[in-house]
């Protein structure tokens, strides 16, 4: 590989982690503020809990679940770290939007959390960059496959 191809390559890697670290940012950011923070503050309320229990654990527990994914998982997915992990409950929250709490409903209804669960898919894939915990723990290029 010649000078000019190693510095694209370069330049390139660096486009990608900084995209990477746009969209976790903004992901997580959006998913904890706009639909975890108000969750959390139901969990942690003096409310009796009312919420959908799509999966048969129980008001209480999908709760809890559903602020596990949306607050804890997004938070990490923010900083970038174990990203990949931290995907999985949110892709299995939004898949239960779609195909549970919304499967009656027009595309208009399930549109939001699929258009969640596309960049979270890319995120497991990709992994968070090299702008990430992730990749300053693991002393590694975090975008190898899990």
């Amino acid at each position: 590989m010649n000078k000019n191809m190693l510095f694209t390559y370069e330049k390139n890697t660096i486009k990608t982690d900084l995209g990477l670290l746009i969209l976790r940012l903004f992901l997580g950011g959006v998913m904890l503020y706009s639909h975890g923070w108000g969750k959390m503050m139901k969990l942690f309320g003096d409310d009796p809990i009312k919420f959908a229990d799509p999966i048969g654990v129980g008001m209480e527990a999908s709760l809890w679940l559903t602020v596990f994914a949306e607050v804890v998982c997004a938070f990490l997915i923010a900083i970038g770290l174990t990203t990949r992990w931290a995907t999985i409950p949110l892709i299995i929250t939004m898949l239960v939007a779609v195909f549970v709490i919304h499967a009656d409903d027009p595309f208009g209804k399930k549109e939001f959390a699929l258009l969640y669960m596309v960049p979270l898919i890319t995120l497991l894939l990709s992994g968070a960059g090299r702008f990430s915990l992730d990749s300053l723990f693991n002393k590694k290029n975090s975008s190898e496959i899990l």
